[in-house]
């Protein structure tokens, strides 16, 4: 926390475009360079399930301020949009381990992987985007909790959910951000990337 987000660092002419429309749309959207919460909620529940997803939606905006200064900029939402697209497993479940880690105290508790596996399931039960899953939320995070707590803390640490995401694929494909379940795109013309 407290570190200034930077920019992927890829190169190639390929690239600079893609990040100059990137930035292009971002400003079109946002023309103050900032995505505040109200602004974001709007966006990205027009893009998937309405007021559904606004849960959801929040939990991914506290995880895109990595300053927590209440608004997003054009690197931490690039940073993250990047990382989801073309980050490694474990960039990917470090993201998602601060998305369900809501206190940001290092550690998960039950009820903090509860509550983002009840707004995950309501959003994508209200758009379909997934596969029914015959377990409850509730059963999820349990199944998720027998497996991941190894020391049986009651707690699920960043390295907990890491190894066990990686030795698991159920536990991977529950745990991992999934662009297409939050409309990840590489930068369309004409609208914000949510």
């Amino acid at each position: 926390m407290g570190r200034a987000a930077s920019l992927p660092c890829r190169r190639g002419t390929t690239y600079v475009t893609e990040l100059y429309e990137w930035l292009r749309t971002f400003m079109n959207e946002c023309p103050s360079g900032l995505i505040t919460l109200h602004e974001f909620r709007r966006h990205f529940c027009k893009g998937t399930v309405g007021n559904e997803s606004a849960e959801y939606a929040e939990q991914i905006f506290r995880t895109l301020d990595n300053n927590g200064d209440g608004v997003v900029d054009f690197r931490e939402y690039v940073k993250a949009i990047s990382m989801l697209i073309e980050g490694t497993p474990v960039e990917k479940l470090r993201w998602s381990f601060k998305l369900y880690d809501k206190d940001k105290d290092g550690a998960i508790s039950r009820r903090e992987m509860l509550e983002i596996m009840q707004a995950v399931y309501k959003m994508s039960v209200a758009a379909s985007l997934t596969k029914p899953n015959p377990l409850t939320a509730e059963e999820c995070t349990n199944r998720i909790f027998a497996r991941l707590d190894k020391d049986n803390n009651a707690i699920i640490s960043l390295e907990e959910f890491i190894e066990g995401a990686l030795d698991d694929e159920w536990i991977r494909e529950m745990l991992e951000c999934d662009p297409n379940t939050v409309k990840v795109e590489r930068p369309p013309k004409g609208h914000i990337l949510l």
